[in-house]
């Protein structure tokens, strides 16, 4: 069985999402109203929960926690206004490695039974010099 390619590429988002929204509550130590240890916090909290649902992404609901996390990222923005335009930004990301990764899988799967369907034609099995041949 093959990997999948929006997994890693979901996967990938979310840990460059977690980076930056560490990298957000670090930045803003004294630039809100809440508080050092409220940014830190919520920083630390966000790329936890994005680690997270980057880990998740295998199982049900790591897809719909990635999604949370596009929301909740944008929500952001009511604290930190540049994270309004940050968190749109990921969540275009998110969005394509999402549907781009699912045809990506799609395409790979109809290839590999098309493959399969040549090779049952031409007579090369899994194991013969022709297998490896482009036809």
């Amino acid at each position: 069985m093959t990997r999948s390619i929006r997994r890693a590429m979901c996967a990938g988002m979310l840990v460059l999402e977690a980076v930056v929204l560490f990298l957000t509550g670090v930045v803003t130590i004294g630039m809100t109203d809440i508080g050092a240890v409220a940014s830190l916090s919520l920083g630390l909290g966000l790329a936890v929960l994005c680690v997270l649902a980057a880990g998740m992404l295998g199982r049900p609901g790591g897809y719909a926690l990635g999604w949370a996390v596009q929301v909740l990222s944008i929500g952001l923005g009511f604290v930190v206004p540049a994270m309004f335009f940050l968190g749109v930004v990921f969540g275009g990301l998110w969005a394509t490695a999402y549907f781009l990764g699912i045809r990506i899988d799609r395409e790979r799967a109809e290839r590999a039974v098309l493959e399969e369907q040549w090779r049952a034609e031409h007579g090369a099995g899994p194991g013969s010099p022709a297998s490896t041949d482009t036809p």
